[in-house]
């Protein structure tokens, strides 16, 4: 299951923003730290795919698949120096898989603190940026010193060089999101946990008053952020429709011009930033959704749902979810001669409905 840290400075709108996705829990309070120990949230994933699926198969169980977020206390400019709640925040997001900028937009008399989302994203930068400096001059000096003992030792060699390229970027200032180094470079210092080597997003919080200008201020930030995604949500307005039963939510978020709400259009955006896609399973027991990496092959996606799956891969019975609900069942499926038989080297898609063959 993946999982986003939340992070922001205080009274940016990192716990209303989680109420608005895990729908209620936090505590949400104009002062500063009213969140001190991480709330922790694992919400199912809306997927009207499997829902129809579901339907069709005339399922007893849904299993949707599940996304975590995590809402840490505010950071504060000094962070990475032990100010507000110093190390006991950056320990918090140090294993997340994502970090979502929370930048506040909206203004509020009653609400202390800056309302420039650019001005928020610039002190997140340099705290974050800090702390993975003074970690990585912590760890390469001791790499170094590993690596006179055991001049040879090829890992050495590549994970000094590695922190030797991630020092040189962090002393200008430059978070690695920015740096521009290569991917498979980046993937090597994944187990230092280095706050600004993983992939980040953007959410604004916007007043109410300024949702009809939320694609300009979108821009804004886009342009200082231009690889990441950048999201724009009401969040007090979303974090209250989150309260609400579910037939009445619907038509508080229609009658506010906010569409289908917060979760549906954060969980697309954080599944596109991590690469994820989604292949399902279907039948009368349960009909369930299964999340896997773009560029995975059919025997990693079958080690998804259990290893001896992917360990004894025979084949893949595969079809488009619109082919199959068109048709109406798995059988006229195969009959239509629209299912196919798949090896190993199969790319999976996303919205694949699959039955695998194994054998251990």
């Amino acid at each position: 299951m993946e999982r986003f840290g939340f992070v922001g400075l205080p009274n940016a709108g990192k716990s209303s923003l989680f109420n608005a996705l895990a729908g209620g829990g936090a505590l949400a309070a104009p002062y500063a730290f009213a969140t001190t120990d991480p709330n922790v949230g694992v919400v199912k994933v809306p997927d009207s795919r499997l829902d129809a699926l579901a339907r069709m198969s005339e399922s007893k169980k849904i299993v949707y698949s599940t996304t975590e977020f995590v809402d840490i206390g505010g950071l504060v400019e000094g962070a990475s120096q032990g100010e507000g709640l110093g190390n006991k925040f950056l320990g918090g997001i140090r294993e997340v898989d994502a970090i979502v900028f929370v930048l506040r937009a909206f203004t509020d008399g009653d609400v202390p603190g800056p309302t420039n989302p650019i001005d928020h994203l610039k002190i997140l930068e340099i705290e974050l940026t800090l702390a993975d400096l003074e970690a990585v001059e912590s760890r390469i000096n001791r790499r170094q010193k590993a690596l006179k003992a055991d001049p040879r030792n090829s890992e050495l060699i590549t994970e000094v060089e590695a922190l030797g390229v991630a020092l040189e970027f962090l002393s200008e200032g430059t978070p690695l999101f920015r740096s521009g180094i290569d991917v498979e470079l980046r993937e090597g210092l994944r187990e230092h946990f280095l706050l600004t080597n993983k992939p980040v997003m953007a959410v604004l919080n916007l007043g109410e008053d300024q949702l009809g200008k939320a694609d300009e201020i979108s821009e804004k930030v886009h342009s200082v952020l231009p690889d990441s995604e950048v999201l724009a949500l009401s969040v007090q307005l979303e974090a209250e429709a989150a309260l609400l039963p579910e037939d009445e939510r619907g038509e508080l978020l229609e009658g506010l011009g906010l569409g289908e709400g917060a979760l549906p259009r954060f969980v697309r955006a954080a599944h596109g930033l991590l690469g994820l896609r989604t292949f399902l399973t279907t039948g009368e027991k349960e009909s369930r959704a299964w999340t896997f990496k773009n560029g995975w092959r059919a025997p990693q996606c079958a080690g998804r749902i259990h290893t001896d799956f992917e360990r004894g891969f025979i084949r893949a019975e595969v079809i488009e979810h619109e082919v199959l609900l068109e048709l109406g069942s798995w059988s006229a499926g195969r009959e239509a001669g629209r299912m196919r038989l798949e090896g190993k080297d199969y790319l999976m898609a996303d919205g694949d409905v699959v039955e695998f063959r194994f054998n251990v």
